[in-house]
């Protein structure tokens, strides 16, 4: 047993930037099948909520405290949007340039990354993937002002709240996080295999290129355990 050390070289972590998001899109087999970049991503705020307690009391004493359900939720924040979000921001298409809103609001899935750095290598020293599921935007307010002697850009913002996705073995989750530090060699591999599946990949001789998709946790749990996808 050693006496417990604070601030050893190469252990001051921090993390922060978010970059590399991604949009996707639930096919009618409801798979995150359709992987969009997601251009001027300005953060993705998490808001979680929930556990909250709640005493009972029996025999003059706190007899035990129950805590409620947790729920996941968040908000995008950015400078702009792909196409294909439009009909997730309950918007429809009624010509080419032409659209109108408030339709229905389909559900999505998204990831995003942030660098993991520490105080020998800086902000290379790694990063975290972070997957959410089951999302809905919510409408938000967005403003437009005019023109003046501090220009800026519209920021956009959408509260979105998450359904949670099944997980054999624990409860259902709406967010998956992966963080590069920790992982072993193999790991490092599954963790490539499955970039391949979040960003897609281009056709290389023989072989053709694959679209962008959103793998449920239980692939990735799978991938991770047995270094391959399941069939």
């Amino acid at each position: 047993m050693a006496k417990l050390l604070w601030d050893q070289v190469g252990e001051k972590i921090y993390e922060t930037g978010a970059d590399h998001a991604v949009l996707y899109l639930i096919d009618s087999n409801n798979k995150y099948s359709k992987g969009v970049a997601w251009n001027g991503l300005l953060g993705f705020d998490e808001n979680p909520s929930g556990a909250e307690p709640t005493k009972l009391w029996a025999d003059n004493i706190n007899y035990a405290t129950m805590f409620s359900a947790e729920e996941y939720s968040g908000t995008i924040r950015a400078y702009t949007y792909p196409d294909d979000f439009a009909e997730c921001n309950g918007e429809a298409e009624l010509a080419g340039g032409v659209t109108i809103g408030q339709q229905a609001r389909k559900t999505f899935g998204f990831s995003y990354r942030t660098k993991v750095g520490n105080d020998t290598q800086g902000d290379d020293y790694g990063y975290k993937l972070h997957l959410v599921y089951g999302c809905r935007a919510q409408p938000s307010s967005e403003t437009h002002d005019t023109v003046n002697d501090s220009p800026a850009a519209v920021e956009m913002s959408w509260e979105v709240s998450c359904t949670p996705v099944p997980v054999t073995g624990f409860k259902p989750t709406c967010v998956l996080e992966i963080d590069k530090t920790k992982l072993d060699t193999d790991g490092l591999t599954d963790l490539a295999t499955l970039e391949d599946a979040l960003y897609g990949t281009d056709a290389s001789g023989q072989t053709e290129g694959t679209i962008a998709r959103l793998p449920l946790p239980d692939e990735i749990n799978y991938l991770f355990e047995n270094h391959v996808f399941p069939a």
